[in-house]
């Protein structure tokens, strides 16, 4: 199996207000791979964090039918960063990546999230919320939850209160222990499960992507889990991009309004294609794009002459350049 990256974007937005100044960045981009032995769709999307049926759809692939071997795949991850933090975790359910940042560097990684059920006995929906690293362990016990083995126990399934270390330990090698209740982030014995929702409430990830991890979380780091499905970004020559993805814990009545919302907030409503929003949130596709409408860049060109002297934009894009570096794996991305 062979990956190669064709493009990689790393986009800032300058804006001022009085002393701010805020940022959006854009990672990621198309990518090339090589299909190996033990390939598939989910595998796949798990692995880039792409939804499997964007794969399948950009290769004219039948998802019914197995990859074949030596095939080369087009994906494309290309993605806005929710929220920047200088050091920390960020989780955005909707997106099913962890942002990592540490020491001026950006780790973005493909997880999988809490499943769409609930019951009178627990949500396994994930939680949103601030939190903390509290512990870290390598081949770990997996203390049941009461929850967990009261399901168990209403589908006949065997009652266990704990699992120690080995190949039938859903925690596989690794688990970070967070201070919100029950949500570990941990390595998965179903890799086929990240990049979906498909746990109780802990975040999943693929050997290969928490063994990257493990070794830079500190025990006290702060994180947060948050929730965004729409996500807009707008760049240092006015063009702006837009990323919709499933709001799939149904907390906003209408994902149409709430883009409408956003893109006001940042006042570019009246200066993107509306045409190709309404595809986007139709699609639900998670890849963000360009919503421009490219007559807005004239008008805004000409009104932009004297906003700041020559060459302040420009160095502090090179600032900001250095203090956030993407890692190859911060390239990598509906259920």
């Amino acid at each position: 199996m062979k990956t190669s990256m064709k493009t990689a974007l790393f986009l800032l937005c300058l804006f001022w207000s009085g002393q701010a100044l805020a940022i959006d960045m854009i990672i990621g981009g198309n990518v090339s791979h090589t299909v190996g032995k033990g390939d598939n769709l989910y595998r796949l999307g798990a692995k880039y964090g792409v939804f499997w049926k964007n794969i399948a759809r950009d290769n004219g692939l039948n998802e019914k039918e197995p990859l074949t071997e030596g095939t080369i795949l087009k994906l494309n991850t290309r993605k806005i960063v929710p929220r920047i933090v200088d050091n920390g975790i960020i989780v955005n359910i909707p997106d099913r990546t962890l942002y990592f940042f540490q020491e001026k560097q950006l780790l973005a990684l493909p997880v999988g999230l809490g499943a769409i059920f609930e019951n009178e006995y627990s949500s396994w929906k994930t939680p949103e919320g601030k939190f903390r690293i509290t512990g870290k362990r390598k081949d770990p016990t997996w203390y049941v939850p009461e929850s967990i083995q009261i399901e168990y126990a209403l589908k006949g399934k065997p009652v266990e209160e704990s699992v120690p270390p080995g190949p039938k330990n859903p925690l596989g090698r690794y688990a970070i222990k967070t201070s919100l209740p029950a949500v570990l982030i941990h390595e998965t014995i179903w890799p086929g499960s990240v990049y979906r929702y498909m746990s109780h409430g802990c975040i999943r990830m693929l050997r290969e992507h928490i063994e990257r991890l493990f070794p830079l979380v500190e025990i006290n780091m702060q994180g947060e889990i948050i929730y965004e499905p729409v996500k807009i970004a707008r760049t240092a020559d006015g063009r702006t991009y837009l990323e919709v993805r499933t709001d799939v814990y149904k907390k906003h009545r209408s994902l149409k309004e709430h883009v409408s919302r956003l893109l006001q907030a940042r006042g570019v409503a009246d200066k993107v294609d509306w045409q190709k929003i309404d595809r986007l949130i139709k699609d639900e596709s998670g890849v963000a794009e360009d919503v421009t409408l490219d007559s807005s860049l004239k008008t805004g060109a000409s009104s932009r002459g004297s906003a700041a002297p020559i060459g302040v934009t420009d160095r502090i894009i090179d600032y900001f350049k250095t203090k956030f570096k993407t890692t190859d794996q911060a390239a990598n991305r509906k259920l």
